[in-house]
């Protein structure tokens, strides 16, 4: 190891002050209008990943308020409010290059 045995303990947290937007507390959304539609996106693994999918779907016309629960490497919940409609939504995720499938 380089030839070298000291270690030095990092923590993974960020700084509430960090630029970062995967992991400043700015990545936080608050959720849309209970009257929206929730989907089911697959793909996502960090904060820059939901910031992505959030800006690709407020984009599309009829979006009033959108956000992404992340579950990283898993299956994220996207909620949409407004009255855009589902193939738009699901064109906007997966132009953004992530795996789209309505919520039962």
């Amino acid at each position: 190891m380089c030839g070298t045995d000291t270690r030095t303990e990092l923590s993974l947290e960020a700084p509430e002050e960090s630029g970062c937007g995967c992991c400043s507390s700015g990545a936080q959304t608050t959720p849309p209008a209970a009257d929206g539609s929730v989907y089911s996106i697959e793909g996502l693994t960090c904060g820059h990943c939901v910031q992505t999918v959030e800006k690709a779907v407020a984009s599309v016309d009829g979006v009033e308020s959108e956000a992404v629960e992340l579950v990283a490497g898993g299956t994220s919940r996207l909620s949409v409010a407004g009255t855009a409609s589902a193939d738009a939504v699901r064109d906007a995720a997966t132009g953004a290059g992530y795996s789209f499938t309505p919520s039962p």
